[in-house]
């Protein structure tokens, strides 16, 4: 085995029967600094700002601070406090750049980060998801920066072991790109994932202004309304506190985080712990404001056809074939092919779902068709709406044979449709809508608010405009029936 090491990042590489495995490794930055750089020292530190916070209920979401630990740990630990004896398997970390300027998202490629308390893995399958909706990979940035690095100890000191964790840097972004963003993230949450936020709050006015300025902010961020806590913060940018920086340095993670809540539904969200750095310092001339919010309740973000896992990763695979082999069978030969599903391993194959089959080339969409619900065994649906998404979508060419090579297959597999009273009863990115008016229709799958970026009413116009031909407020009106559905979305 040999180890090759470049500053902050090394590749291991273990060499065995001919296999090479490398590994890229995140190294502390900012150990010794930020946070005592001995195990020991940093355990009995962590330990300590714990012992000081009450258990409670387990967020869904936490915003803590990111200084140095002997000025905002005592905060950090308040909130930490309620991760104790959690089943947390995924912490999604959401913070912004104080390095390097970011554009939009950016996603951390690394394997493992380390700390003196050990190492954590990246989850690459939720990174390889947010990469390929968007985000980018992009090592740089991740390599100088604390907001993420300080908020691992805690972790390792409140959550069982194997955790893994999704580093993500947050830059300036428009709505539209931010909400899709969101939606890319609530894909990926399960019972078991935890967003944790890093941001410092007010910088350098003093001891009462930063009070005042930073309990506004507070109060906004409890209301989960992104346009309320951007009013709040533009207002007090326009007061021209002395010496205030920045009321919330990471605040492109804290949109992001608040557009994020309203995808997950959460609706209870609360202050656990408000300090700044004239608390611990006892000089309250120029400060630093930190807190410890909670975010409760809600829903996961991953719909009740993903959580029951109603088509497991071997059926996926399989009904992925199908597709794959009777769009090249129809193509090349016009006819297709014969599937021998009796027998199998899959019995699920041969029961009847809804199901659409969207067809990509080089990322581009190239022919999408479906059935709301079927007559007809899965596998036999999948295999045939796969070849009228080649060759029978009205919106493009047939797929020629050239093409064959470069498509992706992503196939989405139906619950049973459910009437609702209105809009209210639309969680947007998790439900599929249907809208029917006289003999107009028009539906809309789940991921189409994710791959938007579009709110609840832009999602609803476009539907009732564009796809069933209506006015695009007939969501509205009372004649109009609006049916959900989820969908279990996987693909190659």
């Amino acid at each position: 085995m040999a180890l090759i090491s470049d500053n902050n990042n090394s590749e291991q590489i273990n060499s065995g029967n001919n296999n090479i495995t490398m590994q890229k490794v995140r190294k502390p930055a900012v150990a010794g600094m930020f946070y005592p750089a001995g195990k020991e020292d940093l355990a009995k530190q962590i330990e300590g700002f714990l012992n000081n916070g009450k258990t409670g209920p387990q967020p869904k979401m936490l915003i803590v601070p990111h200084a140095g630990y002997d000025y905002s740990g005592p905060v950090a630990g308040y909130g930490y406090k309620l991760l104790q004896d959690k089943k947390i398997s995924t912490v999604i970390i959401l913070a912004s750049s104080h390095n390097f300027p970011v554009s939009g998202a950016i996603v951390d490629n690394n394997d493992t980060w380390e700390t003196p308390l050990g190492s954590v893995g990246v989850d690459k399958k939720i990174t390889d998801k947010l990469v390929s909706r968007g985000m980018k990979y992009d090592l740089g940035p991740f390599v100088p920066e604390h907001s993420l690095e300080v908020q691992i100890p805690f972790l390792q000191k409140t959550l069982p072991a194997g955790f893994k964790i999704v580093p993500i840097l947050v830059g300036d972004m428009d709505s539209a790109q931010m909400q899709k963003f969101a939606s890319s993230i609530a894909a990926n949450i399960s019972e078991n994932t935890l967003v944790v936020v890093s941001s410092d709050m007010s910088h350098y006015p003093q001891y009462e202004d930063a009070e005042k300025a930073d309990q506004k902010t507070i109060q906004s961020i409890l209301t989960g309304e992104v346009d309320k806590f951007n009013a709040e913060i533009s207002e007090l940018e326009k007061e021209n506190i002395p010496n205030a920086l920045t009321f919330m340095c990471a605040k492109p993670a804290v949109d992001l985080a608040l557009m994020l809540s309203k995808q997950l539904n959460i609706k209870d969200i609360k202050l656990i712990k408000y300090a700044n750095s004239g608390d611990e310092t006892g000089d309250k001339s120029r400060v630093v404001g930190y807190s410890a919010i909670g975010f409760f309740g809600g829903q996961n973000g991953n719909n009740d056809t993903q959580k029951s896992e109603l088509i497991k990763q071997s059926e996926q695979k399989e009904l992925l074939k199908i597709a794959r082999d009777s769009v090249e069978g129809y193509v090349k030969n016009g006819k297709l092919p014969n599937f021998d599903i009796v027998g199998t391993q899959h019995p699920k194959l041969k029961q009847k779902f809804g199901a659409f089959v969207t067809l990509n080339n080089s990322g581009n969409l190239r022919g999408c068709i479906g059935l709301m619900e079927s007559s007809m065994p899965l596998y036999q649906t999948i295999s045939q709406m796969a070849v009228a998404a080649a060759v029978k979508d009205p919106r493009f060419n047939p797929v020629s044979q050239e093409e064959l090579s470069k498509l992706k297959y992503e196939i989405s597999v139906l619950s049973p449709m459910k009437r609702v009273k209105d809009a209210n009863d639309i969680d947007i990115g998790v439900h599929g809508v249907e809208v029917k008016k006289g003999m107009n229709s028009g539906v809309f799958l789940p991921q189409v608010a994710e791959e938007t970026g579009w709110s609840k009413e832009e999602f609803l116009n476009h539907l009732c405009q564009d796809k069933a031909g209506l006015p695009a407020d007939c969501w509205k009106d009372s004649a109009t029936e609006i049916y959900v559905f989820t969908a279990q979305v996987f693909s190659n």
